[in-house]
């Protein structure tokens, strides 16, 4: 009976797999690892999962962007010439496991809760293509989080939640 269980649960592992696709299964360890070094304050191995470069300029578009919408035209030119300077500032700010960690509480990942295994990870995620998954609040909602495999490591190259949700967390 015991055989029988376990070759059932190896089945259903294979299933589940098969269904979660090869993309979001590649990212998933390294997005499990993101997530536990944003648990432990593990600044090198969190680090390790974002570029810094990509998720700047990614984040002065986006402030630009916004300062458009908000402003007008000269609003957004001011945010351009202004915006490498602040953006390095604010990411470097921004761009810390504590930061992420208030994130992942808001969206109700409190410390006390386990993290998510690697396999229910891969569940939650949406490709956009071989290269990009897509981390987003539910499955309904828009992407929160866009990691990119950079030779075979899965990092984080995108916020696209609201700019000043991180500010605000980065704050308290």
């Amino acid at each position: 009976m015991r055989r029988a269980l376990e070759a059932l649960a190896v089945a259903a592992a294979l299933l589940a797999a098969g269904c979660t696709g090869p993309v979001r299964l590649s990212a998933a360890g390294d997005i499990h690892a993101f997530l536990v070094a944003i648990r432990d304050d593990d600044s090198p191995t969190f680090l390790a999962h974002v570029d810094r470069p990509a998720l700047k300029k990614q984040l002065s578009a986006k402030l630009v962007a916004d300062a458009e919408r908000r402003g007008g035209d000269t609003a957004g030119a001011v945010a351009e010439i202004a915006g490498p300077a602040v953006v390095s500032l604010a990411v470097d700010a921004l761009v810390k496991p504590r930061v992420f960690r208030a994130v992942a509480e808001r969206l109700g990942y409190s410390p006390d809760k386990p993290i998510p295994d690697s396999m229910e990870i891969a569940q939650a995620l949406r490709p956009i293509d071989d290269t990009h998954v897509c981390v987003a609040e539910r499955k309904d909602k828009p992407c929160l989080f866009i990691f990119t495999d950079e030779a075979g490591v899965w990092r984080l190259t995108a916020f696209e939640g609201d700019a000043a949700l991180l500010e605000r967390l980065a704050n308290r």
